[in-house]
């Protein structure tokens, strides 16, 4: 299992309608997420700064992603995402900046 983190800025103006985007986000992309091999998908929000976390599944994992990007839903979701997303400091356009995880803790054992 490979974890991945991301951040991407939010339009301040945006936020309710991207908001309400993520509460009904369309079965294609949904379903295109689950066969690329992502089994846990969070977005959490602060201010205008989104924090995306997910866990992968599989043993391509470049071409799983990439796979995505070919897939009509996934085209229309991430062009409808991309007017309400901004840029983040370090990043020339407004994509998901990948994260370096620095900790990580699957558990404590008594």
């Amino acid at each position: 299992m490979r974890r991945a983190g991301a951040v991407i800025g939010l339009r301040g103006s945006a936020i309710a309608e991207y908001e309400r985007y993520h509460r009904e986000v369309w079965p294609d992309v949904l379903a295109a997420i689950s066969a690329a091999g992502i089994r846990t998908y969070s977005i959490y929000r602060y201010g205008t700064l989104l924090f995306s976390y997910w866990e992968y599944e599989g043993t391509d994992y470049e071409g799983d992603l990439a796979a995505l990007d070919l897939i009509p839903a996934c085209i229309e979701w991430n062009a409808l995402m991309a007017t309400l997303q901004a840029p983040v400091d370090g990043a020339e356009q407004a994509r998901w900046l990948p994260l370096p995880e620095v900790f990580h803790l699957d558990g404590l054992r008594d």
